[in-house]
């Protein structure tokens, strides 16, 4: 059967990507353009005598329009480029404004989600008792933790393992032990799945273990079918007796599939290890045909009481995903799924010895306005007394997140940097290169990894804290997608992150003042032209 499934006729497979480009957001794109271009060319002409009162019209339209972006409780930055857009584009920037504010499949997701949300604020433990001890010991952190439990759900535990992996190919070995060792349950969160060695291995396991007894889900975003797989590949998978839903699943026309994504990468085995990071189940994390060279990304896996937060994201998302009617909300069973092995953390009220080391996961969701990923880093670099070390794919920065940045480096720590050489989009790769001279005036250290592509993203800060997980320095993972991380205060762990820095940015090549006067003119231009619509790409 997962023969049968991996196999697709070249038929079938350019069917659906030719079908999916004629009804997918692209297409309506391009239609509203001829249509915004045919009617400045028949205004030109066959409507010139009316020009007055169309140009009235138009500069009505976008004077509401504006009025309503500006009104709205949208980023800053992203309010400009609407401006911008709908002030070039009148009747093109206002439809599709309109068209993406209003996706109505999309909100009665969000209404879901927000429910089921507000309904698994009764499965958090109190932590009055760990949340004083700790205020004691690193006020820092307390009000960290403070503001994550209360905005994210998030729990402060201290009896973890954390194990820290370099690239992909390492985790992605462990993924199996541990997988193998399943006996309850296996839940499966990512952004992308594609046929391949690595999900192919992953998948005949799976296979096997719902063959056991073993409660198997995944749940992958919808994006997925409109490049790598089938768009009924959840009821292919549910043959196998593994429980599939597909994260917002694109509807020609009229869903905006490539906003509010679940960009989430998380892998539960019965409560008791939890794996997240930048690495999803597709061959180039674990470099097999790589197409833009040496694919560099890390992760983590969690062993102990930190494992309850990730089946807790798991069990929220799925929930929202499943149900349908959202006057029925409630987490299903989610007593049983979270107390049903010993790894249930019972004493969470209580701190352990302080050797392990603190750590907080969170979720950060586009619902609530609430910006948690974009605020945890922004503390840390307000915070840092020594260093900053940042890895990302991507660097399109409001001016909140550049200021930061700057500051820290102004303040005299020692910020750095590490992006790839060899980019996978070339509008991000423009649009990151056009902050260098910024943050090189500024005193940030800036390097690019020659090997070729950086997929991790980490922060790590004064050999004490660091965030490993699925958020891009980008306005999409900042303020768009659904993301996961792990907050980390004094864990072992911390000593390798560092020292995983160190070890790639010596594969890096280091960009001063000559290396940004060598970027091409065309790289310039282009992002001159496509910081007007940055946020929005």
């Amino acid at each position: 059967m997962t023969k049968k499934i991996k196999e697709s006729s070249i038929w079938e497979t350019s069917k659906r990507n030719v079908l999916q480009i004629i009804f997918s957001r692209t297409m309506l794109m391009m239609v509203l353009i001829v249509v915004q271009f045919a009617y400045i060319i028949a205004r030109m002409y066959a409507l010139a005598e009316h020009i007055p009162v169309l140009l009235g019209g138009e500069l009505l339209i976008v004077a509401v329009v504006m009025a309503i972006i500006l009104n709205s409780r949208e980023n800053p930055s992203v309010k400009l480029s609407w401006c911008f857009l709908v002030g070039i584009f009148p009747i093109f920037g206002s439809i599709v404004y309109f068209v993406i504010r209003f996706d109505l499949g999309y909100r009665v997701l969000q209404k879901r989600i927000t429910l089921v949300e507000e309904d698994s604020r009764k499965y958090i433990p109190k932590q009055d008792g760990v949340l004083k001890e700790l205020k004691q010991k690193d006020a820092q952190t307390y009000h960290m933790a403070q503001y994550l439990r209360k905005n994210s759900g998030s729990l402060v535990s201290t009896n973890n393992q954390v194990k820290y992996f370099s690239i992909g190919e390492e985790m992605f070995e462990e993924m199996i032990k541990q997988l193998e060792t399943a006996t309850e349950y296996i839940y499966l969160e990512y952004f992308m799945i594609a046929h391949g060695k690595m999900w192919n291995t992953i998948l005949k396991i799976l296979e096997r273990k719902a063959k056991e007894g073993v409660d198997v889900r995944l749940l992958y975003d919808g994006s997925c079918s409109v490049y790598l797989l089938p768009y009924k590949y959840p009821k292919q998978i549910e043959k196998l007796g593994i429980k599939c839903q597909m994260f917002s699943p694109p509807i020609p026309f009229l869903s905006m599939h490539y906003n509010n994504r679940d960009h989430r990468k998380i892998m539960v085995i019965d409560g008791r290890v939890a794996f997240t990071g930048g690495i999803n189940l597709c061959d180039e994390y674990i470099n097999i045909d790589s197409p833009f060279g040496h694919w560099k990304d890390v992760g983590i896996m969690l062993e102990g009481d930190a494992v309850f937060d990730f089946t807790l994201m798991f069990m929220k998302m799925w929930c929202a995903t499943i149900v349908k009617n959202t006057s029925d909300v409630h987490l299903p069973n989610m007593q049983k799924y979270l107390e049903k092995t010993d790894y249930f953390p019972k004493n969470l009220d209580t701190l352990k010895e302080e050797k392990g080391g603190y750590v907080i996961p969170y979720a950060d969701s586009p619902v609530d306005d609430e910006y948690i990923g974009k605020n945890v880093y922004i503390d840390i670099l307000n915070q840092a007394k020594d260093y900053v070390y940042i890895m990302t794919p991507y660097l399109i920065l409001d001016g909140e997140m550049l200021h930061a940045i700057t500051l820290a480096a102004k303040r005299g720590v020692d910020v750095r940097i590490i992006l790839p050489h060899i980019p996978d989009k070339w509008y991000v790769f423009v649009l990151a290169r056009a902050n260098y001279k910024t943050l090189l005036e500024a005193g940030v250290k800036v390097y690019e990894y020659t090997p070729g592509f950086v997929h991790a993203k980490v922060f790590v800060a004064d050999g004490e804290r660091a965030v490993v997980g699925s958020m891009n320095l980008d306005y999409r993972s900042l303020y768009w997608h659904y993301e996961c991380s792990a907050y980390l205060y004094k864990v072992d762990a911390i000593a390798d992150i560092h020292k995983d820095f160190i070890n790639t940015q010596a594969m890096c090549e280091q960009v001063n003042d000559e290396f940004v006067k060598k970027i091409s003119i065309f790289s310039k231009v282009a992002a001159f032209v496509l910081k007007m619509v940055a946020p929005l790409l």
